[in-house]
């Protein structure tokens, strides 16, 4: 399934990760004329290695995961064989870095989120803003965001995560108008977070749920893709406010990489500016404010 295997023996993380991306690299990218009846896609181990510098042994020990040392001369030739963007190299160096497979017994990252943060979320009143971690469990969230999306502190602890919501809440596949998208961005910031914590035993249990719930996770996962979305713009379909366009921003906050403020705000003097303006009256005079679709509660 979508285990998150530890780091014992053959790295099958790094495996998976390089044979997909040189599964990707076209060979005329590479400057290989590809000859008559060749099935190979992308580019063949050797040629990954001539491009890279590298004896054609030595990388193929590297793509099985079994070298543990990988300089990091080795590991920049080979992102640049296979013409790996930043999010990728970084990834790349993560999954080679040797890690203890006792590493970690318990979540990697902490869920206590600093009395400044949860100051900063709450003097976000006219923008939708939560706080998540790197497993995308909703930490803390204000009531704009309650309102937007769904009212998380009405559901179980447990169960407040923004990618069960997304792959598993019938609400979200109507409310993200590009919902393959924003799908997506939580299948590759995941990957992401899994370089980084291969040993998170929340993580391996959300990724087996999710792959075993969900054939568009599963699929996904499997295709080893890694992007960082640092900001861009998402597009819902409001029950309450129809159509609005919000960009957002992840800001990673000091001193913890694995928790970060999700942010939403609307273009000044747009459409979506007014709703979200109306909105913000609508909540500061409600008691529960919440985005009126109930959220699915898998077991």
């Amino acid at each position: 399934m979508g285990k998150v295997p530890s780091r014992a023996g053959d790295n099958k993380e790094l495996s998976d990760f390089l044979r997909s991306r040189r599964a990707r690299v076209a060979p005329e990218e590479a400057g290989v004329r590809p000859g008559p009846g060749r099935r190979v896609p992308g580019l063949r181990r050797e040629e990954v290695a001539l491009s890279a510098g590298l004896s054609a042994d030595y990388y193929i020990r590297l793509e099985r995961g079994r070298v543990a040392n990988a300089s990091q001369a080795v590991l920049d030739a080979v992102a640049r064989a296979l013409r790996l963007d930043d999010a990728e190299r970084a990834h790349l160096f993560n999954l080679a870095k040797p890690q203890s497979t006792a590493a970690v017994s318990q979540p990697a990252v902490s869920r206590r989120v600093r009395p400044g943060a949860y100051a900063l979320l709450e003097a976000l009143q006219d923008a939708p803003a939560m706080i998540l971690d790197g497993c995308m469990n909703v930490l803390a969230v204000n009531r704009m965001a309650r309102a937007i999306f769904i009212d998380f502190e009405a559901i179980p602890a447990r169960e407040r995560n923004f990618a069960r919501f997304v792959f598993l809440d019938p609400a979200a596949r109507e409310l993200f108008i590009d919902w393959n998208l924003a799908a997506r961005m939580i299948v590759t910031g995941l990957h992401l977070y899994a370089g980084r914590h291969p040993n998170d035993p929340e993580l391996t249990g959300l990724i087996d749920f999710l792959s075993a719930s969900d054939a568009d996770f599963r699929h996904w996962w499997a295709a080893q893709d890694v992007e960082e979305f640092a900001h861009g713009t998402r597009h819902y379909q409001h029950p309450l406010l129809g159509e609005v366009t919000l960009a957002y921003e992840s800001l990673v906050f000091p001193g913890d990489r694995d928790q970060w403020l999700f942010v939403s705000t609307a273009e000044a003097n747009s459409p979506s500016h007014e709703a979200l303006r109306n909105l913000a009256d609508q909540v500061s005079h409600a008691d529960t404010p919440r985005n009126p679709r109930p959220a699915s509660r898998p077991e």
